[in-house]
């Protein structure tokens, strides 16, 4: 009998074990998350402007290597999740006066329009075509909407260096609610100043683009890239985007961001 209960006594003890086991690792993989969060938080939070404005050089390099460079105007006006951008090439003459409207949501894929001037057309973006490249560049027209922190959940994967800088690595997955091409992605963000390095973008278990940030500077308080490389990686081609003129809450209305806006030359 009292070998019984001795067996039932450390079969308990073992149970509880086990069972206190699995809690903690659960408390920890929950901390773990909720730091990740609050790393992007803190992330977004330092961006926060009432507006943005610049001028890009584009620099397409192809899988062989040639050069082939565009330029465009981007505007911006709102909080994040809930804000309105326009892009609008200024070069060269075959693309030019092109627009593109983005009009983001904090609980859904933005909506998109786009305006050619040579048919005098604009078309809403289907959310099925958001993976196809924005003419000629390496972005998709899913890369031009603006992220938000409530539209993923996120896991801290580790610590890692970009260009010399120390980073966190964390993963993130689109909720239900946020249509995406990609199935995660994983973001470096630097520890000094909260600045994004890196993105990787996944299609299942493949990186399908890579978008590295550089040349990081203090700008009106907001610490910002100047230079953005996207590679397409099942392309093997890039885009390099290179920022002037840049300037935050620059004083825009409301009407600089509809169709009837993005119509005139």
């Amino acid at each position: 009998m009292s070998r019984r209960m001795g067996r039932a006594g450390r079969v308990g003890r073992a149970g509880r074990i086990v069972l206190l086991a699995m809690a903690l690792a659960i408390h920890a993989h929950s901390a773990l998350a909720q730091n990740a969060r609050q790393i992007v938080e803190e992330a977004q939070k330092r961006t926060d402007a009432k507006s943005q404005r610049y001028e890009g050089l584009l620099q397409v390099f192809d899988a062989k290597g040639k050069i082939s460079d565009k330029r465009w105007s981007f505007e911006r006006l709102g909080s994040h999740g809930n804000s309105k951008a326009v892009l609008r090439f200024t070069a060269p003459a075959e693309v030019k006066g092109v627009a593109l409207l983005v009009v983001n949501h904090p609980d859904r894929a933005s909506d998109q329009w786009m305006w050619t001037p040579a048919i005098e057309r604009d078309r809403r973006i289907a959310l099925q075509d958001r993976s196809t490249r924005f003419f000629g560049t390496d972005f998709s027209f899913e890369d031009l909407e603006e992220r938000d922190v409530d539209q993923f959940d996120y896991t801290l994967a580790g610590d890692d260096a970009v260009d010399g800088s120390a980073c966190w690595r964390i993963e993130s997955r689109p909720k239900e609610s946020k249509s995406s091409q990609y199935t995660k992605s994983v973001v470096w963000i630097r520890k000094d100043d909260y600045a994004f390095a890196r993105f990787e973008n996944y299609v299942k278990d493949q990186v399908v683009r890579r978008l590295n940030y550089s040349d990081i500077e203090n700008v009106q308080g907001i610490w910002t890239a100047r230079q953005m490389e996207m590679a397409d990686l099942r392309r093997g081609s890039r885009t390099r985007l290179t920022l002037d003129k840049l300037a935050y809450n620059v004083p825009f209305k409301d009407e600089d961001f509809t169709l009837q806006a993005i119509r005139r030359p």
